[in-house]
């Protein structure tokens, strides 16, 4: 067991919170060339072994190699969920965007009464900073405000892994419509390609009710493998149909993720609709429990990386 799992098994989540802001501010005072050490020690306490950035072979290597040597202007503006809509809408069409309901650069400017009974609150860099509102009689507001005036004084690289691209990332809220599928909840399809080349696609099913991951091939049958062993439940994969625009999906994924060594595109399908949900280039940290674990070298050994690029200027 390593020392991630001891924390989030032993501690009581007051004190598991107190742990990560010491370790945010800790990082947040770091000068850019202790990010690699720093890096390091995260993934050897996070899985229990120590990573090879000078030869990175598996997949959580190299996602982590990719995070100090090719975190780049271009990512952060596809990983800002405001920002990236201008690149989506202009590379795929503005029909694929989940529709916006409003954009604000203080947790004080937002006119709740305005909005409508569903939406969805987030803030645009970082990764689950977000606020589900299915019934806003129920919000509370002053918490909220909060919540979100919290998040935006933050930065999602320090909060870990040093995620770098969102460094990139322009702090915002945005609002957008709630969606809801025929499951009754919202199922989130993570196709995952390497430069183009769509890999394999992860499901989140039973978002509203009782979430459960699978994996899936581009062709829809069922992973060899487990992308995140510790959440997947491993069902058959006739539990879940085959998307009925799966074929767009993964037409899409490839449209977007050109370029990049390793991108995550993910989608929304509500009645008769496609939506982009996001894109991001650090699934789960870059830290996947992969099962069977011979798929972290099987899945690396796919992954070219690209030259080492400069991280504000700087080389790492």
């Amino acid at each position: 067991m390593t020392v991630k799992d001891l924390a989030r098994n032993l501690l009581p989540g007051a004190a598991q919170d107190i742990l990560r802001d010491a370790v945010y501010r800790r990082n947040c005072r770091l000068e850019p060339r202790q990010y690699r050490q720093a890096l390091e020690r995260w993934y050897r306490l996070s899985t229990g072994r120590t990573c090879d950035l000078d030869d990175p072979r598996t997949f959580t290597e190299k996602a982590q190699w990719l995070k100090l040597y090719d975190s780049t202007p271009v990512k952060g503006r596809l990983a800002d969920k405001f920002l990236m809509r201008e690149v989506v809408a202009a590379k795929i069409g503005g029909e694929y965007l989940v529709p916006l309901l409003g954009v604000w650069e203080s947790a004080d400017d937002i006119d709740f009464d305005a909005l409508p009974d569903r939406y969805v609150i987030k803030a645009t860099h970082g990764s689950g900073w977000n606020i589900v509102v299915p019934d806003k009689r129920r919000l509370h507001e002053a918490r909220s405000r909060r919540q979100l005036a919290r998040w935006l004084g933050r930065r999602m690289a320090m909060t870990g892994g040093f995620e770098l691209h969102y460094e990139y990332c322009e702090p915002r809220i945005v609002a957008e419509q709630f969606l809801q599928d025929e499951s009754g909840g919202l199922r989130d399809y993570k196709f995952v390609a390497f430069d183009g080349e769509v890999q394999f696609a992860i499901t989140v099913d039973g978002r509203f009710t009782g979430e459960r991951m699978l994996t899936f091939l581009p062709d829809w049958s069922k992973a060899p493998f487990r992308y995140n062993s510790r959440y997947d439940d491993g069902v058959a994969e006739d539990v879940l149909p085959r998307p009925k625009r799966l074929e767009e999906m993964l037409a899409i994924t490839t449209e977007l993720s050109r370029g990049f060594s390793l991108a995550r595109v993910d989608f929304y399908e509500v009645a008769g609709r496609l939506y982009v949900g996001e894109v991001t280039f650090t699934s789960s940290n870059g830290l996947p429990r992969l099962a069977p674990a011979a798929y972290d070298a099987e899945l690396g050994s796919r992954i070219t990386l690209p030259a080492r690029q400069p991280f504000r200027g700087v080389m790492l």
